[in-house]
């Protein structure tokens, strides 16, 4: 049980680090907006109804993708 405790303190004081450390840096928590596809790694989006912002990166890339065949 000494291990445990010992464990547990152990993880207590490093997540009271982290988050003295990020409320100092004074920023907010942010999502990852778009995660790996927003670096070019595209994942399969097997959604019925894809969210606003995939439908928006969707059809910026069907223009740009318009914009490229125009100008071959």
């Amino acid at each position: 049980m000494t291990i445990f405790f010992i464990t547990f303190g152990f993880f207590l004081v490093v997540v009271v680090a982290m988050a003295v450390g990020y409320i100092f840096q004074q920023k907010t928590l942010a999502g990852s907006c778009g995660g790996l596809g927003s670096i070019g790694i595209e994942k399969a989006c097997n959604c019925d109804n894809p969210c606003e912002k995939r439908k928006e990166r969707e059809r910026k890339a069907a223009q740009q993708q318009a914009i490229d065949i125009k100008n071959i």
